[in-house]
């Protein structure tokens, strides 16, 4: 599975790259999404399979340096390649550069991923899969593109028509689990206390990937930057988050305060952005330098407080849904934050319109931040694996 989704997100990299219209680069960017959704749970799946213990907890802090280090050459390289026009093209070379990585992905896990099978193989939920993709859709597209519609009737109505396809989804999950047969998703995975708040404390951290999008409006149609000066300007925030995701790799141990003062860091960090922003005041670098250190804090432990307490068997489903939640966080934090932005910006084009438009969306993702520091307050500590002897039956079994 890892391997056709390399295979195929190289593919429509490819495609994306030699799209002539922008049509072709829409269903390009379709099938690139379809492919990473078939490659990225496979990683943790194999994590959570291959990485006992302190090994796991190691293998997860390595997991979020690999999104620092690509945060680093993304901002660079995509900068550069804009700015310099390799082989005469420009945007098209953000795509061309995924073919020669997804090769050396391909090979690398060739030869150096093992296999891991469940013992039971399971049936794919098509209907379950559309009709989660159906309630996304009827919820992310009105957030989007509302505010430039005036929010019509029928807008609200989707918004309505997502509600009522989320009830029916879970309905519909909960009667195949009931028969035994195999939901998109095993709604019994939320009886365990760690993984339900590990997914919604997911789901609210990566709204933050409007960051991203706001930084760069401001870099860029306020302060006049380059796509490669936009680049550079997101490096304090994306060296310090390596970083910090590399130093938890040297520290296996799981420190409950971890959580809460990762968000914190965020939150100080995020806080003096905007007012540097807002105000043109020098320690902008700073700011981003503390929250990226508080980023790479909690990433790979939100990770780990959802799949670390879940048995193996569950790996690949509980991998899945863990990424289909950043995914969902990510793409609410672009429309609703993203949103806020452009409300705040009106009409303006100055410079000050700019940083009074972003300090407000970084004030939306300080609020945020509280949230997840405040769920991450009521996760519960993970619990021993303990081996009891059955004497009568002559066998051990391990448990919870």
């Amino acid at each position: 599975m890892f391997l056709i989704g390399v295979a195929g997100f190289s593919v429509a990299s490819l495609l994306c790259g030699f799209a002539a219209s922008p049509t072709a680069l829409i269903l390009g960017r379709i099938l690139q999404a379809l492919m990473a959704t078939v490659m990225a749970p496979q990683v943790l799946a194999s994590i959570r399979v291959l990485f006992p213990g302190p090994e796991q907890t190691r293998a997860l802090a390595l997991y979020g340096a690999t999104f620092g280090l690509a945060n680093i050459c993304g901002q660079l390289l995509g900068g550069f390649l804009v700015f310099a026009h390799p082989f005469g093209y420009s945007w098209q070379s953000i795509f061309f550069i995924n073919i020669p990585i997804g090769i050396v992905a391909f090979v690398g896990a060739v030869f150096f991923v093992k296999e891991s099978k469940s013992l039971h193989a399971r049936k794919l939920d098509f209907i379950g899969a559309i009709l989660l993709s159906v309630t996304l859709g009827f919820l992310v597209y009105p957030l989007i593109e509302g505010r430039e519609l005036g929010w019509p009737k029928w807008m609200m109505g989707m918004v309505c028509l997502s509600i009522i396809s989320l009830l029916g989804f879970i309905q519909y999950e909960a009667r195949l689990a009931s028969k035994g047969l195999d939901p998109l998703v095993e709604l019994a995975l939320f009886r365990n206390r760690r993984f339900s708040l590990g997914i919604l404390m997911g789901l609210v951290f990566y709204m933050l990937s409007a960051f991203y999008l706001t930084f760069s409006l401001y870099l860029q149609a306020g302060l006049h930057k380059t796509p490669l000066q936009a680049g550079i300007a997101m490096l304090p925030f994306a060296v310090s988050f390596f970083l910090s995701s590399a130093a938890s790799a040297l520290d296996t141990r799981i420190r409950s305060y971890a959580l809460p003062a990762g968000f914190a860091l965020q939150v100080i960090g995020f806080g003096i952005v905007a007012l540097c922003a807002r105000y043109q005041l020098r320690g902008l670098e700073e700011g981003l330098v503390c929250a990226g250190i508080g980023f790479g804090i909690v990433m790979p432990r939100i990770i780990k407080a959802v799949i670390g307490d879940i048995d193996e068997r569950h790996a690949g489903l509980a991998s899945g849904m863990v990424m289909t939640a950043l995914q969902i966080g990510s793409a609410l934090g672009i429309a609703i934050v993203g949103g806020f932005f452009y409300v705040s910006l009106g009409a303006e084009t100055s410079l000050h319109a700019y940083a009074r438009a972003f300090s407000n969306s970084m004030a939306m993702h300080v609020a945020l931040l509280i949230l997840g520091c405040a769920l991450s307050l009521c996760l519960p500590g993970e619990r021993p694996i303990t081996l009891c002897v059955d004497s009568s039956q002559n066998s051990a079994k391990a448990f919870h």
